[in-house]
C-alpha cells in the first residue's frame, strides 16, 4: 500500500461576532475545527488538541558587584489561565503502533470539530508588550506511526470586557496648576493651566474633548500641548519594570507673554490600542491624558488625568440618568463652557478599520510548532504599530536634559 501525504493541516475557529475575528471572553465556548487535507490514505494513531492561556513576563537587568565586576539578573514569572486537552481521534496513549489501534483517514479534506469552555473566573485580556504578554492558543497534534508528529498552533483573542457606562468611568476628570518662573533673584509672572475632560472611560476610535485654559503671564513664549500615554508595568519576583509610550498627541498655538488660550473641546482621537488591563497580577496596562505647557528652558507645567480604555462603548446620551447628565453639565461651569447636549456615539470595534485591513491582518501561524509571538488578534485586526518610546515623544524634550539634572531658567527680560 502506498502511504498518503498530508497536504495541509490547520486550526480554524467558529467566531462569535460578525467581523470573523476569533474574540472570546471568560465563560464563552471556544469552538472550531482541525482541518486535514490528505492525498491518498493515511494511518493515524491520534489527533489531539491542547488549549493554553497564560501571562508571562521576562526582563534582564545589569548589576554591579564591585570594581570591574558585573552580572546580569533575570526576572521572569508566569500565570496560567487556561489548560485544556482533548483527543479527537484515537486514544490518549501514543505508544501502541498495532494495526488495531490505528485510524484511517481517506484521501480528501476532513474537518474534526472541537469545543472547550473558558473559565468563568476573570481572564486577562490578550496583550503583547515590551517585557511580557498575555496569549491564548489552540495547538493540534497529528500522531502517525513511525513518523514525527505534525503540529500546528493558532492563537485566539480574549477580552476581559470593560464597560465604560459606569458612574466611575463617566465621572469628569479635571485639574489646575500654575508655575512661576525664576532664576536666582529674577522672577516673572506665573503660567497657569486648567484642564478638564467630560469622563474617564473611552474606547478606541473615540475622540477626547479637552476643555482647557492656559494663561501666560511670564516673559517667555510657551506652547500648550496634550498627549495620551500608555504605561505598561511588569511584575516578577517582587520587582517591577515600567515602559511608557506615546499613543497620540496634539498641540495648540504658541502663546506669547500676557496672552491666554482657551480650548473649547479640542479633539484628540484615540487610535486602535489595547484595552486597559487592571486585574492581571503580572501585567498592568494603564492610560493617561497629559495636558501640558511646553516652556523653553524650563520644566513643563503639566496636568495628568487618568484614562481607562474600555471595550464596551458609550451608550447614547439619552439613555443615561438625568443625574449623570446634570453632573457633567454643571461640573463644566468652572471653565464657562457647556458640553454639547448630544455627543456623537463612539464607533464599534468593527467600524474602525476597513474589511481589507481586517482580512489581511488575521492570518495566524500555520503548520509550525513554535509560536513566534505575533501581536494578538485585536492588534492584528487594526494593524496597530507600537507607539514611540517616552523619550521620543517630543523633538525637544524639556522635562529632563540628563538623568536627575534640571534645566535652569534664564532671567526674564526687563
Amino acid at each position: 500500500m502506498v502511504l498518503g501525504k498530508v497536504k495541509s493541516f490547520a486550526v480554524s475557529y467558529d467566531c462569535l461576532n460578525d467581523s470573523h475575528v476569533p474574540v472570546f471572553s471568560s465563560g464563552d465556548t471556544v469552538s472550531g475545527r482541525v482541518i486535514i487535507e490528505v492525498t491518498g490514505e493515511i494511518r493515524v494513531k491520534s489527533l489531539k488538541i491542547h488549549a493554553k492561556g497564560f501571562a508571562k513576563v521576562r526582563w534582564t537587568e545589569s548589576r554591579n558587584a564591585g570594581s570591574n565586576t558585573a552580572y546580569t539578573q533575570n526576572y521572569s514569572d508566569e500565570v496560567e489561565y487556561l489548560n485544556h486537552k482533548d483527543t479527537l481521534i484515537g486514544r490518549d496513549g501514543d505508544d501502541d503502533n498495532s494495526e488495531e489501534s490505528l485510524a484511517t483517514i481517506l484521501s480528501g479534506r476532513h474537518e474534526f470539530a472541537f469545543s472547550l469552555e473558558l473559565p468563568q473566573t476573570p481572564l486577562a485580556t490578550s496583550f503583547e508588550g515590551k517585557h511580557g504578554s498575555v496569549r491564548y492558543w489552540v495547538k493540534a497534534e497529528l500522531h502517525r506511526p513511525w513518523l514525527l508528529p505534525m503540529k500546528v498552533k493558532k492563537e485566539f483573542t480574549v477580552f476581559e470586557h470593560i464597560d465604560i457606562n459606569t458612574p466611575l468611568l463617566l465621572s469628569p476628570q479635571a485639574g489646575t496648576k500654575d508655575k512661576t518662573l525664576c532664576c536666582w533673584f529674577c522672577t516673572s509672572g506665573p503660567i497657569s493651566l486648567s484642564a478638564k475632560i467630560e469622563r474617564k472611560g473611552y474606547t478606541p476610535g473615540e475622540s477626547i474633548q479637552i476643555f482647557a485654559e492656559i494663561e501666560n503671564c511670564s516673559s517667555r513664549m510657551v506652547m500648550p500641548k496634550a498627549a495620551i500615554y500608555q504605561t505598561q508595568t511588569f511584575y516578577a519576583k517582587g520587582k517591577m519594570k515600567e515602559v511608557k509610550q506615546l499613543v497620540a498627541n496634539i498641540r495648540g498655538e504658541s502663546l506669547s507673554s500676557g496672552k491666554t488660550e482657551t480650548w473649547n473641546g479640542k479633539m484628540l482621537k484615540i487610535p486602535p490600542v489595547s484595552p486597559s488591563i487592571l486585574d492581571c497580577s503580572l501585567i498592568r496596562v494603564e492610560y493617561s491624558l497629559m495636558v501640558y505647557v511646553d516652556i523653553p528652558g524650563s520644566m513643563n507645567l503639566s496636568l495628568v488625568l487618568p484614562l481607562v480604555i474600555g471595550t464596551i462603548p458609550l451608550h447614547p446620551f439619552g439613555s443615561r440618568t438625568s443625574s449623570v447628565s446634570s453632573q457633567c453639565s454643571m461640573s463644566m461651569n468652572w471653565l464657562g463652557i457647556a458640553l454639547p447636549e448630544r455627543p456623537e456615539a463612539p464607533p464599534n470595534y468593527a467600524e474602525i478599520v476597513t474589511e481589507e485591513q481586517r482580512r489581511t491582518g488575521l492570518e495566524g501561524p500555520t503548520a509550525r510548532d513554535e509560536y513566534e509571538g505575533p501581536l494578538f488578534a485585536y492588534i492584528q485586526e487594526f494593524r496597530f504599530q507600537p507607539p514611540p518610546l517616552y523619550s521620543e515623544i517630543d523633538p525637544n524634550p524639556d522635562q529632563v536634559s540628563r538623568a536627575g539634572e534640571r534645566r535652569l531658567d534664564t532671567c526674564p527680560s526687563r
